[in-house]
């Protein structure tokens, strides 16, 4: 699967990379830099976090005549009088205004490097406000971003995964070139696939798969997704046991009709009219005249 997203992702999508203090997903950031520039795809490039000499001398051989690096690295937070880019500017207004400043056949693909430093820096809503406005407005035709996923709160980063359509979670592997990536992915339809691929990254970024994961063996199941039993922890009991079943099979139920009350139902006749009471256990009878109250 990760070749596929590499090949290129829907119209509209959000792809994001998920990384951790354990393996960085720059060098996977930048495969998708490459593969889309050898594809002929226009690419800007949000930089916080790398400057644009250091992403263009590691795309040496990529055609990044196509590549607009926009530059939040210097001056990300404007001190300065002149800055390029900053991370006020990060809304769909302004990105619109940016991407289109340049002409281009098609919409381009708007890598972020990194989601995570605008985050530190502007509220998650807002955030989340522009990612699904640029998903819907047309400027671009597909947003790549880079989320540092230790370095907020599970909320905050559930609040952006949950607008993207497919979510690459890095991680080292066994060997030292080798990495495991997790790739879940959202189809239109709402279909989620999920699948885990061991994976390395050559030094002309090109991504080679090793084997997936998910064709060793199955998936442990997570203890949280377990169903949980809603009898359990209780202070009383709601199950029964072997004894207090076979009793309750036994019992008569009340409402029920009897045997003789079925038959002269289902077969009418003589005396068919007359009424038929059941005495009740707790049936209190008087022997007394019942009307007796009644004489004057």
């Amino acid at each position: 699967m990760l070749p596929e997203l590499l090949l290129g992702t829907d119209a509209g999508g959000f792809l994001i990379i998920r990384d951790s203090a354990s393996y960085s997903g720059r060098h996977l950031l930048k495969s998708f830099i490459n593969a889309a520039l050898n594809r002929e795809e226009y690419v800007h490039v949000l930089g916080f976090e790398g400057s644009e000499e250091e992403l263009r001398d590691g795309l040496k051989g990529s055609p990044t005549q196509r590549l607009h690096f926009h530059n939040a690295f210097t001056d990300p937070l404007g001190w300065t009088d002149h800055p390029a880019f900053t991370v006020y500017q990060f809304n769909f207004e302004e990105l619109t205004h940016l991407v289109k400043q340049t002409s281009h056949p098609k919409p381009a693909i708007l890598i972020i490097d990194s989601l995570s430093w605008i985050l530190r820096h502007v509220s998650p809503p807002a955030v989340c406000k522009t990612l699904q406005q640029l998903k819907k407005g047309g400027a671009v035709r597909a947003i790549i971003g880079l989320l540092h996923a230790d370095m907020h709160q599970r909320g905050t980063v559930g609040s952006v995964c949950h607008l993207a359509s497919s979510i690459i979670t890095v991680a080292p592997g066994m060997k030292g070139d080798e990495a495991v990536a997790k790739i879940t992915k959202r189809s239109k339809s709402g279909k989620v696939i999920q699948d885990e691929e061991i994976f390395n990254i050559k030094e002309d970024f090109t991504v080679t798969v090793q084997s997936k994961l998910s064709h060793i063996g199955p998936k442990q199941p997570d203890p949280e997704e377990k169903e949980m039993d809603p009898t359990a922890n209780l202070t009383f009991n709601l199950r029964l046991s072997d004894t207090e079943r076979e009793a309750k099979g036994k019992l008569a139920l009340p409402f029920v009709f009897s045997k003789e009350k079925k038959t002269a139902l289902l077969h009418s006749g003589p005396g068919s009219g007359r009424i038929l009471y059941e005495p009740d256990a707790n049936d209190d009878y008087d022997q007394e005249d019942p009307d007796d109250d009644l004489d004057v």
